[in-house]
Protein backbone atom coordinates (compact mmCIF):
# COMPACT_ATOMS: atom_id res chain seq x y z
CA UNK A 1 0.00 0.00 0.00
CA UNK A 2 2.97 2.00 0.79
CA UNK A 3 4.12 1.78 -3.39
CA UNK A 4 0.30 2.75 -4.07
CA UNK A 5 0.38 5.79 -2.39
CA UNK A 6 3.73 6.91 -3.79
CA UNK A 7 2.83 6.26 -7.03
CA UNK A 8 -0.74 7.96 -6.75
CA UNK A 9 1.93 11.04 -5.00
CA UNK A 10 4.06 10.57 -8.22
CA UNK A 11 1.69 10.69 -10.43
CA UNK A 12 -0.86 13.34 -9.68
CA UNK A 13 0.72 16.45 -11.58
CA UNK A 14 0.67 14.09 -15.05
CA UNK A 15 -2.53 13.29 -13.91
CA UNK A 16 -3.98 16.68 -13.80
CA UNK A 17 -1.77 17.99 -16.89
CA UNK A 18 -3.53 15.57 -18.80
CA UNK A 19 -7.26 16.03 -18.03
CA UNK A 20 -7.41 12.49 -16.50
CA UNK A 21 -9.81 12.20 -13.64
CA UNK A 22 -9.15 8.95 -11.44
CA UNK A 23 -12.30 6.55 -10.18
CA UNK A 24 -11.85 4.18 -8.17
CA UNK A 25 -13.86 0.29 -8.39
CA UNK A 26 -13.85 -2.10 -5.13
CA UNK A 27 -14.61 -1.39 -1.62
CA UNK A 28 -12.31 1.73 -1.10
CA UNK A 29 -13.46 1.29 2.60
CA UNK A 30 -11.40 -1.97 3.32
CA UNK A 31 -8.40 0.09 2.06
CA UNK A 32 -6.13 1.15 4.90
CA UNK A 33 -6.56 5.03 6.06
CA UNK A 34 -3.53 6.10 4.52
CA UNK A 35 -4.09 5.06 1.20
CA UNK A 36 -7.53 5.62 1.31
CA UNK A 37 -7.44 9.03 2.21
CA UNK A 38 -4.74 9.63 -0.43
CA UNK A 39 -6.44 8.28 -2.62
CA UNK A 40 -9.96 10.11 -2.30
CA UNK A 41 -7.67 13.54 -2.07
CA UNK A 42 -6.55 12.73 -5.95
CA UNK A 43 -10.36 11.71 -7.01
CA UNK A 44 -11.57 15.14 -5.62
CA UNK A 45 -8.49 17.04 -7.36
CA UNK A 46 -9.42 15.08 -10.72
CA UNK A 47 -12.86 15.17 -10.30
CA UNK A 48 -14.02 18.38 -12.32
CA UNK A 49 -11.15 16.48 -15.37
CA UNK A 50 -13.04 15.06 -18.03
CA UNK A 51 -10.42 14.33 -20.84
CA UNK A 52 -10.32 10.57 -20.02
CA UNK A 53 -11.22 8.79 -16.62
CA UNK A 54 -9.01 6.32 -15.27
CA UNK A 55 -10.75 3.33 -12.83
CA UNK A 56 -8.21 1.90 -10.46
CA UNK A 57 -9.12 -1.58 -9.33
CA UNK A 58 -8.63 -1.59 -5.82
CA UNK A 59 -10.01 -4.91 -3.18
CA UNK A 60 -12.55 -5.18 -6.19
CA UNK A 61 -13.97 -8.06 -7.25
CA UNK A 62 -17.12 -9.15 -10.11
CA UNK A 63 -19.16 -10.84 -7.66
CA UNK A 64 -18.53 -8.21 -4.99
CA UNK A 65 -19.55 -5.85 -7.37
CA UNK A 66 -22.84 -6.99 -7.72
CA UNK A 67 -23.53 -7.74 -4.28
CA UNK A 68 -23.30 -4.10 -4.14
CA UNK A 69 -26.05 -3.59 -6.86
CA UNK A 70 -27.64 -6.17 -5.37
CA UNK A 71 -27.80 -4.61 -1.46
CA UNK A 72 -28.59 -1.26 -3.51
CA UNK A 73 -31.51 -2.41 -5.58
CA UNK A 74 -32.78 -4.02 -1.97
CA UNK A 75 -32.52 -0.71 0.17
CA UNK A 76 -34.23 1.03 -2.81
CA UNK A 77 -37.57 -1.27 -2.43
CA UNK A 78 -37.50 -1.30 1.02
CA UNK A 79 -37.52 2.50 1.15
CA UNK A 80 -40.58 2.49 -1.56
CA UNK A 81 -37.95 3.86 -4.76
CA UNK A 82 -38.31 1.14 -6.64
CA UNK A 83 -40.89 -0.91 -7.22
CA UNK A 84 -39.66 -4.84 -7.51
CA UNK A 85 -41.28 -4.74 -11.27
CA UNK A 86 -39.13 -2.72 -12.01
CA UNK A 87 -36.01 -3.81 -11.43
CA UNK A 88 -34.31 -4.90 -14.72
CA UNK A 89 -31.23 -4.68 -16.30
CA UNK A 90 -30.74 -1.27 -16.73
CA UNK A 91 -31.79 -0.76 -12.98
CA UNK A 92 -29.20 -3.34 -11.90
CA UNK A 93 -26.72 -1.42 -14.39
CA UNK A 94 -27.40 1.91 -12.65
CA UNK A 95 -26.19 0.17 -9.34
CA UNK A 96 -22.95 -1.09 -10.28
CA UNK A 97 -20.03 0.25 -9.69
CA UNK A 98 -19.16 0.69 -13.07
CA UNK A 99 -21.97 2.45 -13.87
CA UNK A 100 -20.19 5.67 -15.05
CA UNK A 101 -17.95 3.45 -17.35
CA UNK A 102 -18.76 2.44 -20.99
CA UNK A 103 -18.88 -1.54 -21.37
CA UNK A 104 -15.04 -2.48 -22.22
CA UNK A 105 -14.52 -3.41 -25.56
CA UNK A 106 -11.37 -5.64 -25.47
CA UNK A 107 -9.72 -7.18 -22.39
CA UNK A 108 -6.60 -8.73 -22.53
CA UNK A 109 -5.75 -11.21 -20.09
CA UNK A 110 -2.21 -11.55 -19.58
CA UNK A 111 0.17 -14.56 -18.32
CA UNK A 112 -1.14 -17.28 -20.50
CA UNK A 113 -4.41 -17.15 -18.02
CA UNK A 114 -7.28 -18.43 -19.58
CA UNK A 115 -9.96 -16.89 -17.64
CA UNK A 116 -11.45 -13.18 -16.51
CA UNK A 117 -10.96 -14.40 -12.55
CA UNK A 118 -13.90 -12.50 -11.33
CA UNK A 119 -13.21 -9.18 -13.03
CA UNK A 120 -15.95 -7.20 -14.82
CA UNK A 121 -18.35 -10.68 -14.72
CA UNK A 122 -21.04 -7.89 -15.70
CA UNK A 123 -19.29 -5.10 -17.56
CA UNK A 124 -17.58 -7.79 -19.76
CA UNK A 125 -20.86 -9.66 -21.07
CA UNK A 126 -19.93 -8.41 -24.36
CA UNK A 127 -16.43 -7.81 -24.19
CA UNK A 128 -13.69 -9.08 -26.61
CA UNK A 129 -11.41 -11.25 -24.72
CA UNK A 130 -7.84 -11.81 -26.36
CA UNK A 131 -5.01 -13.94 -24.25
CA UNK A 132 -1.07 -14.13 -24.45
CA UNK A 133 1.13 -15.88 -22.59
CA UNK A 134 3.18 -12.75 -22.62
CA UNK A 135 3.90 -11.80 -18.57
CA UNK A 136 2.25 -8.44 -17.97
CA UNK A 137 5.53 -7.09 -17.32
CA UNK A 138 6.41 -7.98 -20.63
CA UNK A 139 3.42 -6.42 -22.73
CA UNK A 140 4.74 -3.96 -24.59
CA UNK A 141 3.47 -1.43 -27.56
CA UNK A 142 4.12 -4.71 -30.38
CA UNK A 143 1.74 -7.23 -28.33
CA UNK A 144 -1.18 -3.94 -27.67
CA UNK A 145 -0.88 -3.95 -31.60
CA UNK A 146 -1.28 -7.63 -31.84
CA UNK A 147 -4.46 -7.67 -29.25
CA UNK A 148 -6.14 -4.52 -31.15
CA UNK A 149 -5.19 -6.65 -34.47
CA UNK A 150 -6.95 -9.41 -33.18
CA UNK A 151 -9.95 -7.22 -31.84
CA UNK A 152 -10.30 -5.78 -35.55
CA UNK A 153 -10.71 -8.79 -37.25
CA UNK A 154 -13.63 -9.82 -35.15
CA UNK A 155 -17.54 -9.43 -35.81
CA UNK A 156 -18.88 -8.34 -32.72
CA UNK A 157 -22.62 -9.71 -32.64
CA UNK A 158 -23.31 -8.76 -29.40
CA UNK A 159 -25.45 -11.89 -28.52
CA UNK A 160 -27.37 -12.02 -31.91
CA UNK A 161 -26.68 -14.87 -34.19
CA UNK A 162 -24.90 -14.46 -37.84
CA UNK A 163 -26.86 -14.10 -40.65
CA UNK A 164 -25.92 -16.43 -43.49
Amino acid sequence: MTLLVETVERERDTLIRNGVRLALLGDVEALPPAPRAGLRRLMDETAPLARMTLHLALSYSGRWEITQAARRIAEDVAAGRLDPADVDEVAVAARMATADAPAPDLLIRTGGETRISNFLLWSAAYTELYFTPCLWPDFRRPQLYEAVRSFQRRERRYGKVMDH
